[in-house]
């Protein structure tokens, strides 16, 4: 009798073990990680584990008390739970104020913690620092009028208080960031922003402050836009062009070269205007610009910013693209200067673009030099207005010797002529930003 119950004993001891080594850990992620909470933030929370949770709760805590603000339960599976299999799952649920009253603005902690549904019933949390922030974003925003040309740019300034951490302007589906006010509070800031040539005339632009609670509030501002017609113009492409610009820009590749063509005048212009963008967020918070930006002198305009070109290859239509900047022309191999002061942010070859400089003005301003047949100035240097920083050429997408000459405003080119004039600077950028500045 001894010797059965041994063996009893021994066997439910050996299931025991084997369901608790069978009993699994829970992996929890919060998507995106939560930084602030306010009277309803929402919270996504990914929770994988094959047995699943027998319960969830997320607690916060603010001065040594707990607040639960989320709990699911379900039924207790502790000896059947190896017979299934349960998918990873996201739980969406609301914490802050609204859920624990008693909180007020100040630092707290957020905790997820999930217990899983078998036998072991461990228990796995994550916890994040968070800000309670029950005040919302408060926006005043100056009462100048603003007078907008379709693809140009303007500034704003206004003041933001509460509780942001973003603060810009949004133009239908593009978004300018703001800097402070030179010599003022972080509160105190202005947005240089643009509006943008493939925009409607009738899209508003709007102020906006946001915090990490997903609150956002919208300030308006008068304004007055004014639409441009772009040019349209038919482009005759040949074969001598194709080999010429083709197998200069795709030099290992192979097959047709006009599909060869409209894949460089298709994907790879988009990439590299991507990549053009994307030099906004190397920019200087403060401005190094100095007065009007200047023109490459005595040169002939061959193309303007904004141009719809239909491309004609053996009397069809193949590809439409926008052409957005200047093909400014003088003679062959002809000095390219600065257009202004700045810092040399890129200095090498940019696909259609060709041999290519790009100069940061500050505050998100930036001027574009293509189809260079020289470089003379490296990532970094520090260059002056009108100094020489290379010379005009046919390198990249271009069918003879010229300069492509375009500035971007926040990664969104715009139409350099406004640059070009320094009224429109004093009035529409200086006299806000700094006034009293020449």
């Amino acid at each position: 009798m001894k010797r059965i119950l041994t063996v009893i004993l021994g066997l439910l001891a050996a299931v025991i073990l084997v369901l608790w080594l069978s009993s699994t850990r829970t992996v929890l992620s919060v998507t995106p990680p939560v930084t602030a909470v306010g009277v309803t933030t929402p919270i996504k929370v990914h929770v994988n584990n094959p047995h699943g949770v027998r319960r969830l709760t997320a607690i916060l805590e603010q001065d040594g008390a707990r607040y639960q603000v989320f709990e699911d339960r379900n039924p207790s599976s502790r000896v059947w739970f190896w017979r299934h299999h349960v998918l990873p799952r996201n739980y969406d649920f609301i914490v802050g104020k609204s859920k624990a009253p008693a909180l007020h603005d100040g630092k707290a902690r957020l905790i997820v913690e999930a217990q899983s549904n078998d036998f072991r019933g461990a228990t796995d949390q994550v916890s994040y620092d968070v800000d309670v922030a029950t005040q919302p974003p408060r926006l005043q925003v100056d009462d100048d009028q603003h007078y907008l040309n379709q693809g140009g740019a303007e500034l704003v300034t206004f003041q933001a208080s509460g509780y942001w951490t973003e603060a810009g302007v949004h133009v239908g589906g593009y978004t300018f960031r703001s800097f402070p006010l030179p010599g003022k509070s972080k509160d105190q800031r202005f947005s240089l922003f643009a509006y943008p040539w493939d925009l409607a005339p009738d899209v508003v632009p709007r102020v906006y402050a946001r915090n990490p609670t997903g609150t956002e509030v919208i300030g308006r501002f008068h304004f007055k836009v004014f639409p441009k017609a772009f040019r349209a113009r038919d482009l005759e492409i040949t074969d001598d062009f194709l080999e010429k610009v083709v197998n200069q820009i795709d030099p290992g590749g192979s097959g047709d070269l006009l599909d060869r063509f409209l894949r460089i005048n298709g994907a790879l212009r988009r990439k590299n205007n991507q990549t053009l963008a994307d030099l906004r967020f190397k920019t200087e918070p403060k401005r190094l610009w100095n007065g009007a930006f200047v023109q490459l002198a005595n040169s002939k305009v061959e193309s303007h910013f904004a141009d719809l070109r239909t491309y004609i290859y053996k009397g069809r239509k193949v590809d439409q693209q926008v052409h957005l900047g200047f093909d400014l022309a003088v003679t062959q191999h002809t000095p390219v200067v600065a257009a202004n002061d700045g810092r040399v942010l890129w200095a090498s070859d940019l696909g259609i673009y060709g041999n290519c400089i790009v100069i940061d003005h500050g505050y998100a301003l930036q001027s574009i030099y293509g189809h260079l047949s020289r470089i003379d100035v490296k990532v970094g240097d520090m260059v002056k207005k009108n100094q020489t920083i290379g010379l005009s050429g046919s390198t990249g997408l271009a069918g003879g010797d010229h300069l492509h000459f375009s500035m971007q405003v926040d990664g969104v080119q715009v139409n350099p002529v406004e640059w070009w004039d320094a009224h429109w600077i004093h009035d529409r950028i200086m006299s806000k930003l700094e006034p009293g500045a020449p």
